[in-house]
């Protein structure tokens, strides 16, 4: 598990002009967001075939890295590529990634190139999938 800030994940995005990012924002702490999880890992398997990378971006605290995410990730057999946010200003980042949002979790970019799109929502499988063919 690496570390990322928003300066790397806009390196990534950038790379990959052609791909639909899914950017999945959330925390050990939030059961909203560990109620959708399970979901984000599905959509990433169930379309191997297109052009989609899911990213789970922790929000977690630096320090729990170790101790609290890691082992989450493994208790939870998390496939999807997962980060920790590795930034300090917590209003600077979230104005960084989307000027929309008010910081709540669980939180959803969408983007393909220029187009993006930002949610603040718990995801259940169907409005997750209808929400990526939306977007495509």
């Amino acid at each position: 598990m690496e570390l990322l800030s928003v300066d790397m994940l806009n390196e990534r995005l950038e790379k990959g002009k052609d791909t639909i990012y899914v950017i999945n924002f959330w925390a050990t702490w939030c059961a909203p967001c560990i109620r959708e999880l399970p979901h984000f890992e599905q959509l990433q398997q169930e379309k191997l075939d297109e052009k989609l990378k899911v990213l789970l971006v922790s929000v977690d605290f630096k320090s729990h890295l170790k101790n609290r995410v890691e082992p989450f990730v493994i208790k939870r057999g998390l496939k999807n590529e997962v980060f920790l946010l590795d930034e300090t200003d917590q209003q600077e980042y979230i104005d960084r990634i989307d000027k929309s949002w008010s910081g709540a979790i669980p939180a959803t970019l969408f983007v393909k190139g220029l187009k993006r799109k930002f949610t603040e929502t718990e995801f259940t499988y169907p409005s997750l999938l209808k929400e990526y063919q939306n977007f495509k």
